[in-house]
């Protein structure tokens, strides 16, 4: 996939390794780390990145490189290694998807696949408060976004992690606790209450919009 005529992304679906060719500035880093954003969502799991090709004489064009691992970090069955020694980590557990559109019942449909990803992974105590979560990731994208969504839910140790994939470049902004006489504006509210972290993350064409939920939080909040 060629991002620039300097640096080249080289990947191929049926690998888990993607290599980086030619010379990488900081001109040329947002084409570079959108490539590795795109083919990470397309295809979750671990994608290694092979850097022995590419030269990088930039120190802000390598930084640039580690936000993007650190940007994908809480995604849903992701993990972006730089130049990786070694063999690669184990694959992380295959995550639940569901293409969903952004009308109201999207929302019902959602906290069914949570609600069974919970129990299929052992997690049924982060059933409700990720229904809450994805409920309101949901509504956003149905009322702001209004593009068709992609939802995706995969366990890391004794968490959840979820996220939700629009085609709005428009990114959530979360200002604090809503004043009590306002009407609306709770949705960020309520997921920064359930989850331990959020954010969002800038494709392309659209955004990802995450949150990780710890079991451990939960146990600890109803004793």
């Amino acid at each position: 996939m060629p991002t620039d005529a300097r640096c080249l992304v080289e990947t191929d679906d049926s690998s888990p390794t993607v290599r980086l060719t030619g010379v990488l500035d900081r001109s040329e880093v947002e084409a570079v780390r959108d490539a590795l954003l795109a083919r990470l969502w397309r295809q979750p799991g671990v994608l290694l990145v092979d850097l022995s090709a590419v030269r990088i004489p930039d120190p802000v064009a390598r930084d640039a490189l580690d936000e993007v691992c650190r940007a994908v970090d809480d995604w849903p069955a992701a993990r972006l290694l730089l130049d990786p020694d070694g063999p690669p980590p184990d694959a992380p557990p295959d995550p639940l998807d569901a293409e969903l559109p952004p009308v109201a019942e999207a929302a019902r449909e959602a906290r069914v696949l949570v609600t069974g990803g919970c129990a299929r992974w052992g997690l049924p105590e982060l059933a409700e408060p990720a229904c809450i979560a994805v409920t309101e990731m949901v509504n956003n994208v149905v009322a702001h976004a209004v593009t068709p969504m992609t939802l995706r839910l995969a366990p890391r140790g004794g968490a959840l992690h979820v996220a939700v994939r629009d085609h709005s470049t428009g990114r959530p902004a979360y200002g604090g606790p809503a004043p009590v006489d306002s009407v609306g504006g709770r949705g960020l509210l309520l997921i920064d209450t359930v989850a331990r972290r959020w954010g969002s993350t800038a494709l392309p064409d659209g955004k990802v919009v995450w949150c990780v939920l710890y079991a451990e939080d939960e146990a600890a909040y109803r004793n």
